[in-house]
Order: structure tokens, then sequence, then C-alpha cells
């Protein structure tokens, strides 16, 4: 139902005030909490639904660009086409959970509901209270989701990064190898505490990569493009080459040309998860560095025994 008018979703008008939407919204809370109806589905989704309208609208910013036709029932900016990252990042996104504001700039903790932890706990203290069969009833905490960037080196050979949770605690994230963009780490009973002395829930840390300005990853393969000289592109040389893992040496064919690609098996990504190491492309690119003079008298002189017309291609179907 992510496409339903917001205000449809919460039985309310569009000139509600926010308390009225907030009461609407805590009503349908605790009939449709999925801790309060395991198993139910049908719940469950009713509840997504009903906590996204919620959070759009329980934020004047977005409720205002709503109004405007700026921003569709999903929260989705209308003349764009939703990505994974805006989908992710957005209301309907996150799994239902508590939102804290980002501590630092290392973690942002996103959720679903939009209430806290206190409010939560009024909402199923309340069923509790009311004879809902809750007495008793031992509740998993809810999962929190951070938000995470990482260097491209640390992505690719693997890492150990901390992170400050919203309570104080300080934990360590670690980053196996090969790890790629959008991917989410769980750690284990790091999230919200459980009730009656339920399990906590977990951390979901979703991790950002940070471009490098040299490297480029395809897969589990690195690509790197690399400037040569005019002689060691035409005599031939053996030079060293950056790679994720460091520096090794590399053999330059004689005759090599701007858009050569050369191979170094097992340089890219490291192997892992079964998979074995990815390989490093590299393409050579000639420089020509200043102009020197004894080069321009040689070529005034000079003539290929086998002249070449290096733009014979853009003539072709011309």
């Amino acid at each position: 139902m992510p496409d339903q008018d917001p205000y449809e979703r919460l039985g309310v008008s569009r000139t509600a005030s926010a308390d009225e939407i907030r009461r609407a919204y805590r009503k349908l809370a605790k009939q449709n909490h999925p801790d309060l109806n395991p198993g139910d589905r049908a719940a469950e989704e009713r509840f997504k639904s009903i906590s996204a309208a919620y959070e759009l609208l329980s934020d004047a910013d977005t409720r205002a660009r709503y109004d405007r036709g700026e921003i569709d029932a999903s929260g989705q900016e209308k003349p764009e086409r939703p990505y994974y990252r805006s989908h992710a990042e957005g209301t309907q996104g996150a799994r239902y959970g508590t939102r804290h504001r980002p501590r630092g700039a290392a973690a942002d903790v996103g959720g679903e509901s939009g209430l806290s932890e206190e409010e939560l706990g009024d909402i199923l203290g309340s069923f509790f209270r009311a004879g809902g069969g809750g007495e008793g009833m031992r509740l998993r905490g809810q999962d929190h989701l951070y938000h995470l960037t990482v260097s491209f080196l640390e992505a690719v050979n693997g890492a150990t990064r901390r992170i400050t949770l919203p309570d104080g605690k300080d934990i360590a994230v670690r980053i196996p190898p090969g790890l790629a963009d959008g991917q989410v780490l769980r750690l284990a009973g790091q999230g919200g505490a459980g009730l009656n002395g339920g399990p906590p829930g977990d951390a979901l840390v979703e991790i950002a990569v940070a471009p490098h300005p040299h490297f480029r990853r395809e897969g589990d393969d690195i690509h790197l493009e690399l400037p040569v000289t005019l002689k060691e592109a035409v005599l031939g040389a053996k030079i060293d080459v950056p790679t994720v893992g460091g520096r090794v040496s590399l053999a330059i064919p004689p005759g090599s040309d701007s858009g050569t690609r050369l191979r170094l098996r097992g340089r890219g990504v490291p192997a892992h998860g079964g998979r074995p190491a990815g390989d490093q492309y590299v393409t050579l690119k000639v420089s020509i560095g200043a102009a020197d003079a004894a080069l321009a008298e040689f070529l005034r002189g000079w003539s290929p025994a086998q002249a070449a017309d290096p733009r014979r291609h853009l003539a072709e179907g011309a």
C-alpha cells in the first residue's frame, strides 16, 4: 500500500493537527504492532504502512512537501525514479524499530516506527494492562539501523572500525574483505533491549564505500588507469604499479599504445567467502609530458615505414 494517501492510512483529514495525527497513529500501532500479533503478516504489513504514513506526516517539512505535490506517498521525489538507496533510506525501507537522531559522523541510527523506546513501551504496557494476554510476554528488542562510511581500501581488504551507539557504548565493527557498497552487517545483541526479559535486538550496519581517486572496482576485479611515458610505451619497461595490496612490478611490452590493457592475476579483491581473489587490470595511457626539443627535431625528419591513420575509424560510416 505504498501509494495510498498517508492521511487515508491513518484515518485523518488533510487538515488534522499534529496531535490528532499522533493520536491516530498510536491507536493503530496498538492494534497492529507485530510484537502483539506474532505470526500475523497482515498486521505486520498494516503496521509498516501506518508507520510510513506517520513518519511522513509527523515531520512538518515532509508533510508540507507532500501537500504541495513535491513528493509522493512513499516520500520520494516525484520527478525522479526511486532507486534502492533512496528507498532503503526512506520511510518504508527500514524494518519497524525505534528512530534515533544521528550521533557523530560515524553512525546514524534509523527505524520505522517513529516512536521512542519509552513511547513504544507505553503502547505495549497499555496492551498488557488492558488484559490483552501479554502479561509476562518476553519480547525481543528492536533492531537498530546504522550507516557507516568506510574507505575503498577498507572495503576491499577488510578492516575493523569502531562506532558509538546512542547510549554511549563503543563497539567494534569488523569489515570483512570484499564488502560491497550497500551491504548490511548484523551485530547480534547490540540493538534495543528486550521487554520482560526478552533478548536484545541486533545492530544492523549499512556500509557506504567511499570512492578511490585511482582504483575502480567491478565485481572482484580492480581497474587502474596508468600513465606511461612515450619512451616506456615504445621501448617497453618495468615499472612499479600500485595495487590494493601494495606496489608490484609490471612489465610494459614494447610498442604499447594508449588503451593497452594488462592483467595482474590475483591482485584484485582478496579471496573471500569461498571466492578466489580477483585480478587487477591496468589500462595504459601514454603521456608525452613537456615538449622536448630533441624529440621534436627527430620527428620532423622521421617518416614511419608503415604509415598509420589513428583516425580512420572516425571516417567509417560517416
